[in-house]
This record gives C-alpha cells, structure tokens and sequence, in this order.
C-alpha cells in the first residue's frame, strides 16, 4: 500500500508528488494519457505564464535554474538577488486583453519584498514544467504509472482503493485527484461542483494563414470577441461569444475557423491548411470542499474558469505545495488536529477569488456596449499607477493571504527571501521541505526553545542584510510565513505558533536542528 496516490500527472499531481517525495512519502502517480509529449503542451500553444508566487515554489525546492534551462529563459529572465531593492518587473500582464504597462507599477506600495532569483513572471510552457517536475520526481522516488484509465474508486477510514479499467487496483492511504476539469476522480467521489455557464467557446490553432500579415499581434480585443496573434506564424487564439455552444461538441473544421477568425478579427483572412486545433470555454466552477473522507482534489479537478491570465496552473501550483506537507505530515503522524483541513479553508478562497476574477474579465469583453464601457473605465484605471499596481498585485499572486491565526501584516503571506550575513537565502533554507526559523536577534532568541519539531523546523539565527525590522520570523513548508514579531523576539509566542502549525510540545533544553 502507498502512503498516496494521485491521479493525473499534469503539473498539479507532479507538483504535489515531489512535494510528498521530499517529505519521505510513498506515492504513485497515475496518468491516462500513454507519453507526456503533445503539440498542445509546448509553446505557443502549451506556452503559460508562472506567476512570482509560483517562480518562488520552484526555486524554494531548488528547480528554478533548471525550470529557466528548460523553459529557454536562461537570459537573465530570472530575479535579481543582489540588488539593493528588488526590481521592477519587465511584464505587467493583462486583464481581459488590455496591457499592463510595468512602468506604471508601483513596486514600493507591494507587501513586504526583497530581491529574489525567482522571476516575478516567467513565461514557460506545460512541457517544460512537467519535464523539470519528472526528473525532480523520479529522484524522489515517485513511481509514474502512464496509460492508466481510473474506472471506480473506493475508500473507508482507514484509506482508499482505485481501480483501473481492466481490473488492477492500487490501494492508498490518501487519494488525490489532479486529473483536470473533466477529474473522474471528482465525479466518483461524488464531490458536489457548481458555479457559472460560459459565456463563449475558445479556440486555439496552428494552421496556414494567408493574410497573417492583416492580424495585429499579441491580444486584440474587437467588437465580435477577442484574437490572440502569437510570435510564431500561424499561431492563434480567439474567443467567440457563443455562450459556450461550440466547445466539444465537435471538432472544429476548417471553415468554422476561418469563420471563427474572420468574424472576431474583422479580416478576410483565408485559412489553407489547419495543423492542429483545441477548444476551452470560461465555465467557472468550484467544489465546495477539497476532501471526502480520504479523497482530495486539486488543481483543475478542483477548480474550473476561463485560461485568461494564466491563473489556472498558478492556482493548481498553489494548492499542491498547500496541500503537500499537510497531507505528509498527517501520513507521518505529525500534523496537530485539524492540520489537513486548513487545506480547504486556505485554498477554497483563494481558487473563489480567481474564478470571479476570470468572470469580471470575461464581463468586460463580452462584445456589447456595456462591456465596451467597462472597458474603457478599465483602460483609465490601469493607466493610473494605483491601477496598475492593483492589478499586478492580482496578476503575481501578491495579493494571496491566509488567515494564520496571528495579526502581525506579515503572517499568513509568503515569505520575503531574506539573505543572512553568511550569504544564506531563505530559498537556500527550504530545499528540503522544512519549515524554516529565522531569528535576527544578537542573542539568538529563539534557540533551545523547542523539542520534537527537529525533523520539520530548520533553525537559523543571526542578522540579515535587510530584516525588514522584524526580530524573528516562522516559515511553513510552504513558504507562507506562520508568525512573525517585529521586536526582540519572545519565545512562549513563538512555540504557541509553532505548535499549531508543527504539531508537537515543547521542553526547553533542546535547540531546533
């Protein structure tokens, strides 16, 4: 029996498989399909944007340089960690189509930051993740079963049981379900799934255009709809408001494209040849919890909406390394009651937010005059530096906040990449899964104040090139920062936060690992 299984191997169940990995879990992945590879995963039409939030779990983990290698990016795409400030960011994003511009950004009104190696937006592809994913998953240990179809699943309270269609079955403590929109895991479970309708069908295509030169590049909103004009010739996406009518219905023809096209972009442009074509739609949709029982969901199979921004991966991201040391430390007999259920209550909110936020953008181009006047509100307001600066805040995942049980501002964000004297980062610090104390403090505060968490708090004192004024700072596994004190720091606070979220009491004569 594995500690868990978790089926899909997208970058959500590869996610949480090296999360599990690190923290000595037996886990076996199953995916449907038979190979990783697919034009569909590799750019442009695979292309994704990594948020800063999900750059940072990578380089936490020690998989950003490769992740950089992988995603051809290795030309100073990453952060800068030796500058005195941290810098502006090259991309502003977008909302519903329309550029942010980055020099509008206000970069001092953001929470709590410091220069960093990670991006604050890295621009990648689904195989290049999956690719750095899969090796740093095979040296962990992970087994990857491919060419897997879940037919049935069972559970009780002491595990759960999937099976495969043909008759094998594959036993677990925990389940997982990281198998996307369409999750059978989901629908076998019997998780309830509700939200909003679409409002249009998506497309995207690698075809022959003749008249490619007609189509103005990068996002273009029109009065029909939306069309995306990527680098690579014959690249495409568009948006058709069709109330969702045309999504996997059927496949879509050459001429229904070209329709498609020359009615949202306004062109006459003639499509000779279609190499490869994909449908999607804004469906938003939500479980109202992330576990039955044994059962979990993440990712898609937990969350649904429209692709715009590049917020579906980034959420996915998000919800395994939540969810990762969590589920492990309950595997392991760790985690203080309640641990694993701060998955839902911290992650639920944060997929609800996302999913009203691709519904607003859809709102504002939708191709009627309403839409048209939120738009040009839109426009005014990210043309204004406050603007600018809220949107990005959406856009980076800076805005991500948990409620950690302390009131300090900082608690409950992810952690600034603080740099010690001794040139150690706290991304240096986290490679192998633990939570991370730092102490500023001359005297060591904090040292020889707790017991039974060595295995899980990394312990590490001494001044930093900028604290930012805080005396001692507590780090999750998950880069989210448990508590915090700006002053001298004091001892009971720290070990009443570390036992919540750590799980074990303390005695005051042994000094954290």
């Amino acid at each position: 029996m594995h500690d868990v299984v978790i089926v899909g191997a997208g970058p959500v169940g590869l996610s949480l498989a090296c999360e599990l990995g690190l923290a000595g879990c037996s886990v076996l992945v199953l995916e449907r399909e038979p190979g990783p590879h697919s034009p569909l995963r590799v750019a442009p039409l695979g292309m994704r944007g990594l948020s800063a939030a999900s750059a940072e779990a990578f380089y936490r983990r020690g998989m950003l340089q490769p992740l950089l290698t992988a995603s051809g990016a290795d030309d100073g795409s990453g952060g800068n960690p030796d500058a005195d400030e941290p810098s502006p960011p090259r991309r502003g994003g977008h909302f519903a189509g329309m550029m942010l511009d980055p020099a509008k950004i206000d970069v001092a009104a953001l929470p709590f930051r410091l220069p960093t190696p990670a991006p604050e937006l890295l621009m990648t592809d689904l195989e290049a993740v999956e690719t750095v994913l899969s090796e740093q998953a095979s040296k962990l240990g992970v087994e990857v079963k491919r060419g897997v179809t879940v037919s049935a699943i069972s559970q009780n309270g002491e595990g759960a049981v999937v099976a495969q269609a043909g008759g094998d079955t594959y036993e677990a403590r925990w389940l997982v379900g990281c198998d996307g929109g369409r999750s059978t895991v989901r629908r076998l479970a019997g998780f309830d799934f509700v939200g909003t309708e679409p409002q249009f069908t998506g497309y995207v295509m690698h075809a022959a255009i003749a008249g490619w030169e007609k189509l103005r590049p990068w996002f273009n909103l029109t009065p029909k709809g939306l069309y995306i004009r990527m680098p690579t010739e014959g690249h495409i996406g568009m948006m058709d408001f069709d109330g969702g009518a045309f999504d996997r219905s059927q496949q879509p023809t050459r001429d229904h494209l070209q329709a498609v096209l020359r009615r949202v972009s306004g062109t006459d442009v003639t499509l000779n040849d279609v190499h490869i074509a994909s449908t999607f739609t804004d469906r938003a949709m939500q479980t109202t919890t992330y576990r039955q029982g044994r059962v979990l969901l993440a990712g898609d199979a937990a969350h649904i909406h429209s692709p715009l921004g590049g917020q579906g991966l980034n959420t996915g991201i998000g919800d395994a390394v939540n969810l990762g040391w969590k589920l492990a430390a309950t595997v392991h007999g760790q985690a203080p009651d309640g641990l694993l259920d701060t998955y839902t209550r911290e992650r639920h909110p944060i997929a609800a937010g996302v999913l009203d936020w691709s519904r607003a953008q859809v709102a504002a181009m939708k191709p009627e005059p309403h839409a048209q006047a939120i738009q040009t509100v839109v426009r005014d307001l990210i043309g204004t530096r406050d603007g600018a600066t809220y949107m990005f805040e959406r856009l980076s995942g800076s805005w991500i906040h948990y409620d950690v049980g302390s009131e300090h501002p900082l608690a409950g964000r992810s952690a600034p990449d603080f740099l010690l004297e001794d040139g150690t980062r706290l991304g240096d610090l986290m490679q192998d899964g633990r939570g991370v104390a730092l102490d500023f403090s001359i005297d060591r505060c904090l040292q020889g104040s707790a017991t039974g968490w060595e295995s899980r708090i990394r312990y590490a004192a001494g001044p930093a090139r900028n604290d930012l004024g805080l005396g001692a700072v507590l780090v999750r596994p998950d880069g989210i920062v448990a508590w915090a004190s700006d002053r001298r720091p004091d001892r009971e606070a720290f070990e009443r936060a570390a036992g919540l979220w750590f799980g074990t009491p303390h005695t005051a004569d042994t000094v954290l690992a």
